[in-house]
């Protein structure tokens, strides 16, 4: 079967937040203590879900992937992070682990890009954790290059060097 791809509506948000939960998991557990990814639960992730949707969705699109019914990844973009009106932020794409490797993330990509360009803007940026190698590979492989920002964030208890990337939308 295919992947279908569709706006998230609220009713969503909890699977959205599990499947988050073990996106992150297997990502980035070669690269962080088990203590760092011990937290949220998948529960907890849902009602952060819950509660940022009703504070952004006026201006992000969360879009979800399905396969046979069943959530299977998620995007979520919205307006640039440090204001600037002509770029998008591509905040996440996450996959449930057994997804990877089957065009899915690649869909939510394309799917994101061409939903930026459509709101008018004309680059797209994202933020990834700097030891996700697998990660800045696959927006590697989609144009991204990096920018040379920085920024720390924590995980848990763990301090996450990120970096931006960036690439110019398609036919801007």
């Amino acid at each position: 079967m295919t992947v279908t791809l569709r706006p998230a509506v609220a009713d969503d948000l909890m699977s959205v937040g599990a499947l988050h939960q073990r996106s992150r998991i297997a990502a980035y557990s070669s690269f962080l203590p088990p203590e760092a990814l011990a937290e949220p639960t998948p529960e907890a992730m849902g009602a952060y879900w819950v509660e940022r949707w009703t504070w952004e969705r006026d201006e992000h699109l969360m879009t979800v992937a399905e396969r046979d019914g069943r959530l299977v990844g998620f995007s979520y973009l919205g307006p640039d992070d440090e204001g600037d009106p002509a770029t998008g932020l591509l905040n996440a794409i996450h996959l449930d682990p057994a997804e990877r490797g089957r065009g899915t993330g690649r869909a939510l990509m394309v799917d994101a890009l061409d939903t930026m360009r459509a709101r008018g803007w004309r680059r797209a940026v994202l933020w990834v954790l700097e030891s996700n190698a697998p990660a800045r590979h696959f927006y590697e492989r989609g144009g991204w290059q990096a920018t040379g920002d920085r920024r720390e964030e924590r995980i848990g208890p763990t301090r996450t060097p990120q970096l931006r990337y960036a690439r110019q939308l398609p036919g801007c």
